[in-house]
């Protein structure tokens, strides 16, 4: 139903078109991206070689729906900057089937045995969907941001591979 590819040059436009304020593009970059978006930051994000950007790709249709980020910045890998962002593809399944292709990734490729990510506390429905997959809540890991002057509370969330399968 759906695959990941590597985010190219060639889909900032669309990967662009998702992002229509500075609000939501926090929410779904925390602090790597400024609003609003360019080439040259994109071009950065896919050169980094602490992570691989991926575009999710509709395959029926070959249509690039959404984003989807492996990040290797610290010992632990993490998931990030996962969007469906074609709006239409929202809310039907999609978003649980990339997390399961990532974490398949991570732990059958890749023979990682632990991984997180990181949700703001006030999205509930992310976190209800995060549980779902196998992922908990890490109590010992919270990070407050500053943005726009507001505090934004980041929780952390964890899973291991018995957890996932």
């Amino acid at each position: 139903m759906i695959d990941l590819q590597k985010l190219e040059k060639c889909d900032f436009e669309i990967f662009k078109s998702w992002i229509t304020s500075e609000d939501e593009l926090f929410q779904f970059a925390g602090p790597i991206f400024s609003y609003p978006l360019t080439d040259d930051q994109l071009l950065r994000y896919i050169s980094d070689e602490r992570r691989i950007a991926y575009k999710v790709i509709l395959i029926e249709t070959k249509t690039v729906i959404g984003n989807a980020e492996l990040n290797f910045e610290k010992p632990l890998p993490r998931l990030s900057r996962i969007l469906i962002g074609n709006k239409h593809y929202r809310n039907i399944g999609l978003g649980e089937k990339v997390i399961r292709k990532l974490l398949a990734k991570l732990f059958l490729e890749l023979n990682y045995t632990k991984a997180d990510l990181n949700v703001f506390d006030w999205n509930k429905a992310a976190i209800r969907f995060y549980e779902k997959v196998g992922f908990k809540i890490n109590p010992d890991v919270v990070v407050q941001r500053n943005f726009n002057g507001k505090v934004w509370t980041t929780l952390n969330m964890i899973i291991n591979n018995d957890a996932w399968q």
